[in-house]
């Protein structure tokens, strides 16, 4: 199962190369050539911080500006570029060196919210860089999205065909959760209201509760319409008003936070 996992992580971070006879030389030294001048990008990001320019970035690299223009189309280009290096050699090292055993799901869901995390807290300039495009323009965060979504589809597939449930969903669920997953990373990014260790349970919290509902009904959208899982409710002793008290307070707090 972990080879499994490992190659559909390096098949969705792998760029496509040409084949056409002739012109294979070039793209392979032009995709060499783009690989050298990211990873110069990165180190500049790194160094000078998320707002860093092509001036300054082709300055820190030891080129001229038309070099990088020569191999990518513009700053959004580079920008894609990136974030698919960051996954080559940030975040997929660090997934394959986690998933080292067959887990059980949630182990596998915690382990992947936990790296993922953890690779953008360590990382605080390249992510605003290269995943949360406040240096590119929104065509890189849509690709990132595109990219974290085909892994994690891909993973739910995997399981859920393993249990003869209806995978027709898959695309729909691995949009949402990273998206949700993408906004509140960019949200704490900026806020740090809370340690990495309680982000981490909050997310595994959410995306848990997704996967257990979705399992529950096998993954039958018509199941799950016919006979939504009712909310628990815990009974309480309704003697005195101390509940809508501590709910007013509740509301009170979170309108406070705005």
């Amino acid at each position: 199962m972990t080879r499994n996992i490992e190659h559909a992580l390096r098949s969705t971070v792998a760029e496509p190369t040409k084949q056409d006879g002739r012109s294979a030389r070039w793209e392979k030294h032009k995709q060499q050539r783009r690989t050298e001048l990211t990873d110069g990008t990165i180190d500049a990001v790194r160094t000078l911080g998320p707002e860093v320019g092509m001036d300054e970035i082709a300055a820190h690299i030891g080129v001229s500006k038309t070099v990088l223009y020569r191999y990518f189309a513009d700053k959004n280009d580079l920008g894609i570029a990136t974030t698919v290096r960051f996954f080559e050699t940030t975040l997929l090292p660090r997934l394959t060196e986690a998933i080292t055993d067959d887990v059980d799901e949630y182990v596998l869901t915690r382990t992947v919210i936990g790296v993922y995390v953890n690779a953008v807290a360590d990382e605080p300039n390249l992510y605003k860089f290269a995943l949360a495009g406040s240096g590119t323009s929104a065509a890189a965060t849509a690709d990132s999205e595109k990219l974290v979504a085909q892994l994690l589809g891909t993973a739910i597939v995997m399981r859920m065909v393993e249990r003869d449930a209806d995978t027709s969903g898959a695309e729909v669920w691995a949009y949402a959760l990273v998206g949700g997953i993408q906004r509140a990373v960019d949200w704490w990014m900026s806020s740090r209201s809370v340690p990495v260790a309680d982000l981490i349970d909050y997310l595994t919290m959410m995306v848990w509760s997704s996967i257990v509902g979705i399992a529950t009904v096998n993954g039958s959208k018509e199941a799950f319409t016919a006979s939504p899982p009712p909310l628990p409710w815990v009974a309480t002793d309704d003697t005195s008003g101390d509940d809508d008290d501590e709910m007013m307070e509740i509301v009170d707090d979170i309108g406070g936070d705005r």
